[in-house]
């Protein structure tokens, strides 16, 4: 059977910035511009396919500034900066992205993240509902004639000459909640995973194949995780433990706690990997679980040799994902351990909508 391409990708430093150690301050590595840039750059030269610019409502960097800003500076890698649903208006977004995508020369794709605006309080259901109408709505003013549209969230009736292209951005989605899962399968490019072992996986991956079934719709599928690669799985633990080694557990529960999403659904299933691992960390070969200590986000690490490493990555690719957004501590050297111990063993390539 002929491999398929895989999109394998970085992750930048734009919340909080970066680290050697979890929960030590690292003032070379915080999210700037000039470290953003580093990183992003660094992706682009290693051949890394896409970087995530990931966002968070208060700290750090703007993403969307950072994809213009640093757009132009790539050559070949896309990016993916995250846009919080709360913080836009569909049609003067739709224009900024058929702008961006110009200056990138197609590069660009998108990260949905279904946001409350600032100072709003709105449950799961109401919150996903508005995000499946601001998808929907996008995809209109990137490609029909005219928008007349009359939703529970906006309203309505515009020509699309500033907005349509024939090159709208992917959107990559994620949320594992059930309101979640119907926005991502009815209207989402690629279904945008946290990773949890093989098999929790598989099923999620079945029931979003499914759901996007009745919508007549196809799925593509993305998976999220850290990566801790060295040359023998021996040296990839002591990383590990390394990584963890001068972390106060007080000030981890800080750290994951001051995440706005620290109590959504998906951390909750992060968590409860955590929990089904054995005293070293390890929930299944290969997948270490320690970093969900201090971070609210994707807790988890591929972590072994670079022959684990590919045996585990194949894994997640022989259930269809097709899009790997990796990271690593601290981003700018794991990078360079990943492009050279990882990346040659596979065919890399990106995804279309």
């Amino acid at each position: 059977m002929t491999e398929r391409p895989l999109e394998i990708s970085w992750f930048a430093p734009s919340c909080w910035g970066d680290t050697a150690r979890l929960g030590v301050d690292d003032p070379g590595r915080r999210a700037t511009f000039a470290y953003n840039a580093k990183v992003i750059q660094a992706a682009d030269r290693l051949g890394f396919r896409n970087v995530l610019i990931p966002s968070s409502f208060v700290p750090g960097m703007d993403p969307w500034t950072l994809a213009a800003a640093l757009g132009p500076a790539t050559t070949t890698t896309r990016l993916l900066p995250a846009v919080r649903v709360g913080e836009f208006d569909p049609p003067m977004f739709a224009r900024a992205a058929r702008s961006l995508q110009q200056v990138m020369g197609g590069r660009l794709t998108v990260n949905i993240i279904s946001s409350e605006r600032a100072g709003e309080t709105l449950d799961g259901t109401a919150r996903y509902q508005r995000t499946a109408e601001a998808m929907a709505l996008l995809k209109a003013f990137w490609s029909d004639d005219h928008v007349h549209h009359e939703g529970e969230w906006w309203t309505y009736d515009l020509p699309t000459t500033a907005t349509r292209t024939r090159t709208p951005p992917p959107l990559y989605f994620g949320g594992t909640s059930e309101p979640a899962r119907e926005a991502a399968a009815e209207h989402a490019d690629v279904y945008l995973m946290w990773i949890e072992t093989v098999a929790s996986t598989a099923a999620l991956v079945a029931d979003l194949r499914e759901r996007a079934t009745r919508h007549g719709r196809a799925l593509r599928f993305g998976l999220r995780t850290h990566v801790i690669v060295r040359d023998t799985e021996d040296a990839a633990r002591t990383a590990a433990a390394e990584l963890v080694s001068e972390l106060d557990p007080d000030v981890g529960r800080r750290l994951k706690e001051s995440s706005h999403d620290h109590a959504s659904e998906g951390v909750q299933r992060q968590d409860a990997l955590r929990s089904a691992a054995g005293d070293d960390g390890f929930v299944e070969d290969a997948l270490w679980t320690g970093i969900g200590v201090a971070r609210s986000g994707v807790g988890a690490a591929i972590t072994g040799s670079a022959d684990q490493v590919e045996a585990k990555l194949r894994a997640y690719a022989d259930l269809g994902i097709e899009s790997f957004i990796l990271s690593g501590y601290p981003l700018d050297d794991e990078a360079e351990r990943v492009a050279e111990l990882v990346l040659p063993r596979f065919e890399l390539g990106s995804l279309d909508p």
